[in-house]
């Protein structure tokens, strides 16, 4: 017997137990053992996760790729069979669906998420872990009809000798452990090299860099906190006693420790000699390691200064061209990445009513107004052409990709009032 099938006959039981409106607990009637505490190993999925609520660049970068993502609306389109549209750009190979059940339960996956709500937080697991994890929650005719988020380290592959796939192990807030069939389950990754069941994310390649800007941060609170000057040894010519030495103690801790004693000029007696051992700020040189770790951590996401707010040197041109090169570059990239989950993993479920349709985005990359008049005119010259070389209109819109247009008569009488508009290929 598999791991997947031991599980199953407790299922039912593990359902019952439920105590919220998901397919699977979210929350926890009891502390978590796992947590999200800074304690835990930072190479671990969890640390991973966390890493967006400690480090203020993380946070900035996956909150604007994700939020990116999220605002960009999604239509359902029914594909066009007719041969003599094969050429023509994809809108006029395509008709739009605007009532279908897959589309409605994109649009409005549970009863407490919005889809783009759905969409944030899927995308922020991706770009954090590597990994977007939707649970498919099904009505009695086995079609979808809810979308949950599932965090990634809470859920495991399991795989199969032969098949590659089993189905999926989720290990709840309490310890109980819920197999889940493949259908159940729609997995969206970033391909890790190492392990084809798992993604790699970008905080995998960068734990040092955080860990050191974290690290830094965490120094330079305690220099306040603690009162880290004067900082030194206190040497004295011969050994105190427990008395004295806690009084020699309690009396530095009163006058120095904290950050209204800070700088206080200390008094010492008894031959004590005072010995400095402090390294100030700039022997440390946090602001350049603090800077060279925000660096490090932009690399690994590939995003730029300007996209987390840095405009200095930015003007109205270069502050087009880098929308147009954020939308291109980063978002697009990750809406492709949901298409085929959509596509390939999710409309499938819808059986026969899913054939021929397809989800497709649309397109966040800001138009270029120069590029737009450039391809209009090459347009309108070739329709043009063809049109000069007697190619039937219909035809020369359909090669030009512009819409079918229509011509008007010459004027019939001298009144100079034209004719009734017709269609152009009659």
């Amino acid at each position: 017997m598999s791991l997947l099938d031991s599980y199953k006959d407790a299922r039912q039981q593990s359902y019952n137990r439920f105590r919220n409106a998901s397919p699977v607990p979210l929350s926890s009637t009891t502390r978590s053992r796992f947590g999200l505490g800074s304690a835990f190993d930072r190479s671990s999925k969890v640390g991973q996760l966390a890493a967006y609520g400690e480090v203020g660049t993380v946070m900035a970068i996956v909150q604007t790729t994700s939020q990116a993502v999220s605002a960009v609306d999604w239509k359902m389109f029914r594909q066009q069979v007719d041969a003599r549209r094969a050429y023509g750009p994809a809108e006029m190979q395509r008709t739009e669906v605007t009532k279908h059940l897959a589309l409605q339960v994109l649009n409005k996956p549970n009863p407490f998420f919005t889809r783009q709500e759905l969409f944030e937080t899927v995308e922020q697991h991706i770009d954090l872990v590597g990994e977007g994890w939707l649970l498919v929650s099904k009505n009695a005719l086995g079609l979808p009809q809810e979308l949950w988020p599932i965090r990634p380290d809470r859920i495991d592959p399991v795989p199969h000798p032969t098949e590659f796939l089993s189905g999926y192990i989720y290990y709840g807030p309490d310890g109980e452990q819920i197999p889940l069939e493949v259908d159940e389950v729609i997995q969206i990754r970033v391909p890790s090299p190492l392990d084809l069941y798992r993604g790699m994310g970008p905080v995998q390649s960068v734990i040092a860099e955080i860990q050191g800007v974290q690290f830094s941060a965490e120094w330079n609170r305690n220099f306040f906190l603690n009162g880290a000057e004067p900082g030194g040894i206190i040497q004295v010519p011969e050994q105190l006693s427990d008395v004295e030495y806690r009084q020699l103690r309690t009396r530095w801790n009163e006058q120095h420790k904290g950050i209204s004693a800070a700088h206080r000029v200390a008094i010492l007696t008894a031959n004590a000699q005072w010995i400095d051992r402090k390294y100030t700020n700039r022997d440390m040189q946090f602001v350049e390691l603090r800077n060279v770790g925000r660096d490090a951590i932009r690399e690994a996401w590939r995003v730029p200064k300007f996209a987390l707010g840095d405009i200095d040197d930015v003007n109205r041109a270069t502050a087009e061209a880098s929308k147009a090169w954020f939308a291109e570059q980063l978002t697009v990239p990750r809406l492709e990445r949901w298409k085929q989950a959509l596509n390939n993993d999710f409309l499938p479920m819808f059986g026969i009513t899913g054939e021929g349709r397809e989800f497709d985005y649309c397109d966040p990359v800001p138009p270029d107004a120069e590029v737009q008049n450039q391809t209009r005119e090459s347009k309108a010259r070739t329709y043009s052409t063809l049109i000069s070389a007697r190619v039937a209109p219909e035809d020369a819109a359909m090669v030009a990709e512009l819409p079918v247009m229509r011509t008007v008569t010459a004027p019939t009488d001298g009144g100079g009032q034209s004719g009734q508009a017709a269609p152009a290929n009659e």
